[in-house]
């Protein structure tokens, strides 16, 4: 066998099961109040899928980025109450994930009950991969369960090391992403189109070749269309452009090379003098910038015209916003292409990171087909990169 086997895929009724999760969530500034609790809310489905089975589970995961040293402020604890909040039944947490304390707590579940582990990452062994660690980890169940996409392209101990130490599976939110974010590029249903936008065309750059051999249309914007506009021979006034990559750019910009797909950008763009949400926000065509503009949206006939290719696709792949959209006044482009993704019958993928805090900030997240939790993870896998998370699982189930 040379694909990932899934809990839906084994028999695990009654067993200990070890759960890497992401549970990498955000906190209200200076408070242990979580922000957005999306990642905590994916993982129910495996979880209950694993108590029903009469599973006793020992879930672990990360949050920030402690360096191997306890930080009171990363720790896992508010994560466990919220956790129980949401399942209606208690969360047991331990102030460690290797230690006698754990292993004794571990032992002591019954099943269906949950224990959440401290911080992996307050232990240098966890982002190491030291295997020792893992086999550390490993000791504290009978099988590991890693649902945690958003960390499956880290070559961590709790990722990558335990699938060593115990039989090996994949969790319903593992499965469904990768299977969604596969598909999307192996088997789209045409028209498909590509809405990329972000700071930085260097994060994308790698996506974008693989996925204009794939889509009929690629729609460009966030800062990374200055560098796209500037490599059309378009003024871009004050704005910020990555000069090593207009080359590229310029490749994926050619009519000429039937293998790409339609490479489309801005017609006008919002800009501002001063990189302030409190400027003055003005609409101009696109090159027609003066010197000291700066781009920080998409403008109204843009806006207008990718809604319009979106209603026209059947497939959408989504990652990065149009703009500044936190700004109200530079906020227009990425709403947009929200609602007619929202207001669409089209298969829509949402890929991760600031893109799905885009969603969510305009509480369109429940009308998308599919919203990734990855963000790394997500943009390695549509590069056709393989994920050590993923490939830990598939080697394991070899034979």
């Amino acid at each position: 066998m040379t694909s990932r086997l899934t809990i839906e895929d084994v028999e695990i009724s009654g067993r200990r099961a070890l759960v890497r999760v992401d549970y990498n969530v955000p906190f209200q500034e200076g408070t242990s109040i979580i922000s957005d609790d999306t990642r905590i809310k994916a993982s129910i489905p495996t979880l209950r899928h694993l108590i029903d089975k009469g599973c006793s589970l020992v879930l672990c995961s990360h949050l920030g980025r402690p360096k191997g040293k306890r930080d009171p402020q990363l720790s896992l604890k508010p994560i466990a109450k919220r956790l129980s909040k949401i399942l209606e039944q208690e969360v047991q947490f331990v102030e460690d994930c290797v230690s006698e304390s754990a292993a004794a707590a571990a032992s002591k579940l019954g099943k269906g009950e949950i224990l959440l582990l401290e911080n992996l990452r307050f232990h240098r062994g966890e982002e190491e991969n030291n295997l020792a660690f893992a086999k550390q980890l490993s000791e504290l169940a009978e099988v590991y369960i890693n649902d945690a996409f958003g960390a499956a392209h880290r070559a961590h101990a709790s990722i990558l090391g335990i699938t060593k130490f115990l039989p090996s599976y994949a969790g319903l939110l593992l499965d469904k992403e990768v299977n969604y974010l596969e598909n999307a590029l192996s088997h789209p249903k045409l028209p498909f189109t590509a809405i990329l936008g972000g700071a930085k065309v260097s994060d994308k750059i790698k996506v974008m070749d693989r996925i204009a051999k794939i889509a009929d249309n690629i729609c460009i914007g966030g800062g990374m269309a200055a560098t796209f506009l500037a490599a059309s021979n378009k003024e871009i006034g004050n704005s910020s452009i990555e000069a090593d990559f207009i080359s590229q750019a310029q490749t994926l910009l050619n009519e000429n090379d039937p293998t790409n797909a339609k490479l489309i950008l801005p017609i006008d763009v919002v800009v501002v003098k001063t990189f302030q949400k409190d400027s003055d926000f003005l609409a101009k065509s696109a090159g027609d910038l003066d010197y000291d503009d700066i781009i920080v949206d998409i403008g109204p006939t843009t806006a207008d015209y990718y809604s319009s290719i979106i209603q026209k696709s059947n497939t959408i792949l989504w990652n990065g916003p149009m703009g500044v959209y936190e700004w109200e006044k530079a906020s227009a482009g990425t709403h947009s292409v929200a609602k007619a993704l929202a207001n669409g019958n089209m298969l829509s993928i949402i890929g991760g990171g600031s893109t799905v805090d885009a969603v969510n900030f305009f509480g369109l997240q429940a009308q998308m087909t599919h919203i990734s939790t990855g963000g790394g993870a997500s943009l390695e896998l549509l590069e056709g990169r393989e994920l050590p998370g993923v490939v830990s699982l598939r080697e394991k189930t070899k034979g």
